[in-house]
């Protein structure tokens, strides 16, 4: 790369930054790649931090020993994370998502690029914290949210199945009851997708009962991985028997009246589990 001026440097390592969350970058890496001294690439730095922090971007930490450098942190602050799934409340509680036998229709919520990003921005700072190697989900729905997730904190992604495809070598698979229908169904995971003894959070964009989820947690254990957390997009209030106990929702679904055409919306935990994580950050 061509010697920049210190407004070019700014814009690309901020660029830079966004593109490498969670990961360390060393002075040298930028001073290298900027042809500057390391005085100069920490005096920037510093600028990049303040407006990382004061846009709600995220926080970028400093890394000190020989193999220390910066690390960028996606972050969304509270305020805005409010006025996001206030925004999904809203979309969500539309009459005309009602689908026969009550069912909600969000494929052009799950379809919307930035929609998505948001709520991958919004579960990664949750897990802002937390060592996590994979995020887990079943197909399809839950697929572009699982992404999201996982490019916010820099980790791959496993897709579970319902069927076994040629195209992804030995599989692993796991007979599970299905917490609504109370059917017995059969999930798979390809054993390449999956390091044994992974640190691991399933994603899903619909909880009922959460037999799908629980199906995917003792998937988890014949890879001898580790469950660090759950998250979904809407969960339905009033089951009576729930087959996960810990998890974080953007929104609760309460009730959907197919009659009168209404629907009852509002904020899941994620919310409260955002301002418990600020809290403790600033002791």
């Amino acid at each position: 790369m061509k010697k920049l001026k210190r407004s070019g440097r700014l814009v690309d390592m901020t660029y830079f930054l966004l593109q490498h969350p969670h990961e360390v970058i060393s002075l040298t890496h930028f001073s290298e790649r900027y042809q500057s001294a390391k005085s100069s690439i920490s005096e920037d730095l510093v600028i990049v931090k303040e407006i990382f922090e004061d846009e709600g971007y995220g926080s970028l930490l400093t890394i000190s020993g020989a193999s220390g450098g910066v690390k960028f942190i996606p972050r969304i602050h509270p305020e805005q994370a409010e006025e996001f799934v206030n925004e999904v409340i809203e979309q969500l509680a539309v009459p005309e998502r009602i689908l026969p036998g009550g069912y909600l229709y969000m494929m052009d919520l799950l379809g919307n690029p930035k929609f998505i990003q948001r709520l991958g921005q919004v579960f990664a700072s949750v897990l802002a914290n937390q060592k996590i190697d994979a995020v887990l989900t079943v197909a399809t729905k839950g697929i572009p949210l699982a992404y999201a997730v996982g490019q916010y904190l820099n980790v791959p992604v496993s897709i579970v199945r319902r069927d076994h495809l040629v195209t992804e070598g030995s599989m692993v698979s796991i007979n599970y009851v299905s917490g609504s229908s109370k059917r017995i169904q059969t999930m798979t995971l390809a054993r390449r997708s999956l390091a044994p003894g992974s640190r691991v959070f399933i994603v899903d964009d619909f909880m009922k009962a959460g037999g799908t989820i629980r199906g995917m947690m003792d998937l988890l254990e014949e890879f001898e991985a580790e469950l660090v957390g759950i998250g979904v997009l809407v969960e339905s209030v009033g089951v009576e028997e729930r087959l996960v106990d810990e998890y974080m929702s953007i929104t609760k679904l309460s009730n959907v009246d197919v009659r009168n055409k209404t629907i009852t919306v509002e904020a899941g935990s994620v919310l409260d589990l955002l301002k418990t994580v600020e809290l403790e950050e600033n002791k």
